[in-house]
């Protein structure tokens, strides 16, 4: 059992349902590995368990699941999770307060989940993704 951080393991990282092989390579567990540590744990130690829903995505997962090309999960670097007692607006809210040093912070109101990621340009971008469309707003 590898763990990344004191609480997230690569294999919650790197699980996937579509049964196709998710392994990362060397660079890409790296890329967990700050995932975890920078961003995941500390969301954790401030709010309790992160439930991750999607981490790394090899390129046939990326694929099957209709993710974009350029996604950061390709390279390790991002995931979408949730947390108990939290909507998406909530937790995203949660993670600016922070002062969390992720890239890409995007919400999805009505849902729990948020997707995060980590490097390598930490735009502090935050998007909310509604409709089929992304657009800049604050939580």
């Amino acid at each position: 059992m590898t763990w990344l951080s004191a609480n997230f393991k690569l294999s919650e990282l790197t699980t996937t349902s579509t049964g196709l092989d998710n392994t990362p390579n060397q660079a890409e567990i790296a890329n967990l590995r700050r995932l975890a540590v920078l961003l995941l744990q500390p969301l954790r130690d401030a709010v309790g368990p992160v439930i991750v829903n999607s981490g790394f995505r090899s390129e046939r997962v990326n694929r099957a699941v209709g993710g974009t090309a350029s996604s950061q999960h390709r390279s390790g670097q991002a995931a979408d999770v949730w947390v108990r007692g939290y909507d998406s607006r909530a937790l995203a809210r949660k993670v600016i307060e922070l002062g969390l040093p992720f890239d890409q912070l995007i919400f999805y109101p009505g849902t729990a989940r948020i997707h995060l990621s980590y490097g390598p340009r930490h735009r502090q971008q935050v998007l909310r993704y509604a409709n089929g469309n992304y657009r800049q707003e604050r939580p």
